[in-house]
Order: C-alpha cells, then structure tokens, then sequence
C-alpha cells in the first residue's frame, strides 16, 4: 500500500512552500548556524556582564549568581560555556592565544619564525576586534589586562596559561622549520623571546598608555631590539661622567651636577649618593702621613738600696 503524506498529494516531498505554514522552508544549514550564533551571543553576553562587574566590585567580591542575573540566564547555562569564574576570566586569553596559533599556521613558510610570530600577532588581535565589533580592540582588551594584573591570583594562573603556549608556540614553529621540538632548542628559544618581548610591550603600553596599536608599535620597537641586545656591548657612559676627549685629563665631576672639582681638593659628595655608587673614574686625593710624635724616654727604674 503506497503511504500518502499528509498534505502533499501522492506522497511527494513538501515543495519550496509549506503546507502548513504557508512560508519558505528554511535552508538546511540555516538551523545549526543560528544555533551557533545564538550560543555566540550569550556567551559574549557572559563576558561582557562579568567584565563590568569585575571592574565596579571587584574580581573576588563578584558571584557567578550575579552574573548570570545579569544575563538572564541559568547557572546550569553559564556551567555550559565556563567552567568557573577564572575560566571566564581568562577566556580572553585563550582566544586570543587560539587566534595565533590559527595566524602563524597560515603565514607563509618563507617568513623566519620571529617575523611569522611578529605578523600572526598583528592578525590575531585585529582578527579579535573584528569579532567582537570593536575595530580597535581598545577597550575590552585593556579592561582584562587591567583586570589580570590587578588581581593575583588571575595573575598567577595566567602566567602559568603563558608558560603553556610557550610549548604550543614552540611545537608549531617546529613543524614549520621541520625540526624536532624535543632535540631542537631552537624553537623553544624564541617562543620564549617572543613571550619575553610580549610581555615588555603590555608593561610599556600600560605605563604609557594609548591604544592596542600604540602596544603593537611597541612590541614591533623592542624586537627590532632584540639582535642588538643579544650581540656585542651597549654599556653607556656613566651618567656622573663627562666624556673627555683622547690625552686629555679628566676631572672629576659631582653626582649633584657638572661641577669641577678643584685640583688637590677632595671631590664633593652628594648627600644623596652612598658608598655604593662611587664613580670609579675619580681622581684618588693622597694626603702627606701625619708625622709622627717623638717618642719619650722611659725613666730608668730606681734600684732599692739594701
């Protein structure tokens, strides 16, 4: 018996129009990317809610209770997507370190490793604005910088989190220089100057201040930096110490000022200085030996008469 289905005659497949509803059917892909898309939203919802919260009370003094209130969600839904409050905290990080790892796999094998490294970090953070809708990144990135720095415990765990990209970092240089990252201590060298440089930058960028790309500026001026550094001297003169050109004498000068100090006199001290940080370059004043008292002769002692 040939089964007929219900509102379509002789048993075809529903057309372009449904029956029922008199609508277009929707794509077949449709339904799992509005899913996605709402578990997108409610998550940065999450993020967004817990980072005001942060900021107004305090990392310590926040509950997940208020920030699910906050939301209008469950606990059950913000266990779905954290699995704790620090989780959330420091889920910046992780996209952040998920986005670099998906830019230096795509940069071009030609690119040494530090440069790759250089250009994934450039892509990763603008990759990051743009999904967050903010296209300078200003704003949620300095609020969890100052929230991690702020907060020790977050600090510590994050350090610990920066410790583990390091060998993700590394494996993936290695795959792309075609060396093993046990044998090879290459790759684990730059991963570690690379975090090294990173982590200069956010702490000039935070004294300085201006925006993410006042900070990528930054980390682009310390690893130029880096070759420098590593080869040959770059000791200064001595800030107390004016150069003297070749034959001729130097004089001393005071750590208060560029004062000369007068010949056979004994240099001038700054109160402020301490033994500590005496200029090697000055002059040693010798003084003539006090002269010594004639030494007296000792009365003879006096034989008793018998």
């Amino acid at each position: 018996m040939q089964q007929v289905s219900a509102g379509v005659p002789g048993g075809a497949a529903p057309g372009p129009l449904a029956a029922s509803s008199g609508e277009p059917a929707a794509p077949a892909g449709a339904e799992p990317q509005r899913r996605e898309r709402k578990k997108r939203q409610t998550r940065d919802a999450l993020v967004d809610a817990a980072l005001a919260l942060f900021i107004a009370k305090g990392y310590e003094q926040t509950a997940v209770r208020e920030i699910t209130d906050a939301v209008d969600v469950s606990e059950r839904t913000f266990f779905r997507y954290f699995a704790s409050k620090e989780d959330l905290a420091l889920s910046f990080a992780r996209d952040h370190t998920d986005a670099l790892m998906r830019e230096l796999t795509a940069r071009p094998p030609q690119e040494p490793p530090l440069t790759a490294l250089r250009n994934a970090l450039h892509a990763s953070i603008a990759a990051l604005a743009a999904e967050a809708g903010d296209p300078t990144g200003d704003s949620v990135y300095r609020s969890i910088m100052k929230l991690i720095e702020g907060t020790p415990s977050l600090l510590a765990v994050h350090l610990r989190y920066m410790h583990e990209r390091d060998e993700e970092i590394a494996r993936v240089l290695a795959a792309r220089e075609g060396v093993d990252p046990l044998a090879d201590l290459r790759p684990r060298c730059v991963a570690a100057v690379f975090s090294g440089l990173f982590i200069t930058a956010n702490r000039e960028w935070r004294y300085a201040g201006g925006t993410v790309e006042a900070m990528l500026a930054t980390f682009d001026a310390c690893a130029d930096q880096v070759s420098a550094a590593l080869v040959g001297h770059w000791r200064l003169p001595h800030r107390g110490i004016r150069p003297v050109a070749a034959g001729a004498s130097r004089r001393p000068v005071s750590r208060c000022g560029p004062r000369p100090v007068a010949a056979g006199a004994a240099p001038r001290r700054c109160p402020a200085a301490d033994s500590s940080h005496d200029h090697p370059e000055r002059v040693p004043v010798t003084r003539p030996p006090r002269p010594l008292a004639p030494a007296r002769a000792r009365p003879r002692p006096r034989l008793a008469r018998r």
